[in-house]
């Protein structure tokens, strides 16, 4: 075993100082998300991803470059372990053309097909389909990838969750679904809008292999996805895993959180994530002296960057508003 990688800690020092950066990046760029969206700069709705930042980087990070992965509208968090840059989420979010989708998606939609990341859907399970598309496609082509589709536990309630899982195991698809289970469909707790809470057992009920994973622990997290990536690779199937998790802040900026108990949130943030993975790596002896500040830092620097860029972003021109929405027909 390398020295870099001590017994009982997975990651060698710089990999597990790379996984805490991007977790700390989707922490401050959610915050300053919400400070734009305050100060009017972002409009709609915004979704923000503060508490789940182990399920995006622990299951991005298990799956491979040229895996596809389709997205909910909590969709931030997701895009930038992907690699679409800080710089192009904001500038999307505020309605820029240098954003990732020109501007025309916003925070819902957030889209770099040069990535595989194939949003950010609005609509509750409605990138359960499309991830059903995506893994058929590269599995008539023969291509050894695989399709993650993140969805959060409301989505289970739809009838495209059900079809989809279906599909996929009748069909052996290479997917991988992800339910980010946050306890709440928007403000509807999950006892209240599903009358099975273990939602293992409704994806076990399809034929799939199905885990409940802490989805507070990033390491947790890689090593289910990884396992089931690999299945999956291996002609295996689709598999389901919940990802146990919550989130600190309200559903979304409209949202006036009257359904959950205070007590109930400030006990989950004992489990927050990022201070739970720094403890890992202070037991193993992976930080060194000054490691926080400077990561830290660079989160900084980077999402005040973002912020700048898209202030200084371009609208796009109302001449251009109609491409790819509308094409008239041509006179006869």
């Amino acid at each position: 075993m390398s020295p870099d990688m001590p017994s009982g800690f997975p990651l060698a020092r710089d990999e597990a100082l790379a996984w805490l950066r991007q977790m700390q990046l989707i922490r401050r760029f959610e915050e300053a998300s919400a400070q734009a969206y305050s100060a009017g700069k972002i409009r709609g709705f915004l979704h923000l991803y503060i508490g789940e930042e182990a399920c995006a980087v622990g299951a991005i990070r298990a799956l491979l470059p040229d895996d596809a992965l389709v997205s909910h509208y909590r969709e931030h968090g997701h895009a930038l372990v992907r690699g679409v840059t800080a710089r192009a989420i904001m500038a999307e979010m505020f309605g820029k053309a240098e954003g990732c989708s020109r501007g025309r998606g916003g925070s819902m939609h957030l889209f770099d097909v040069s990535r595989r990341f194939y949003g950010g859907n609005a609509i509750v399970a409605g990138g359960l389909p499309l991830a059903i598309g995506l893994a058929l496609a590269d599995q008539l082509r023969a291509l050894p990838r695989v399709t993650a589709a993140i969805f959060g536990d409301g989505a289970v309630a739809e009838g495209e969750f059900h079809e989809s899982l279906n599909l996929a195991t009748l069909w052996k698809l290479p997917v991988l679904f992800l339910c980010e289970n946050n306890l709440y469909a928007m403000g509807t707790a999950l006892a209240r809008h599903e009358s099975q809470t273990d939602l293992t057992v409704k994806a076990a009920g399809y034929g799939l292999p199905a885990e409940a994973v802490d989805g507070m622990d990033a390491l947790a997290v890689a090593d289910a996805v990884r396992r089931a990536a690999a299945r999956a690779r291996e002609g295996g199937g689709p598999s389901f895993l919940e990802l146990r998790t919550y989130r600190f802040r309200a559903h979304s900026m409209y949202d006036p959180e009257l359904y959950r108990d205070k007590r109930e949130v400030e006990q989950w943030k004992q489990k927050d994530p990022i201070i739970g993975f720094i403890s890992r790596m202070r037991e193993a002896g992976l930080l060194a002296e000054g490691d926080l500040e400077r990561l830290e830092g660079e989160v900084e620097a980077e999402v005040a960057d973002a912020l700048a860029f898209a202030d200084a972003g371009t609208l796009e021109p109302v001449e251009d508003l109609t491409r790819d929405v509308y094409t008239p027909r041509e006179a006869p």
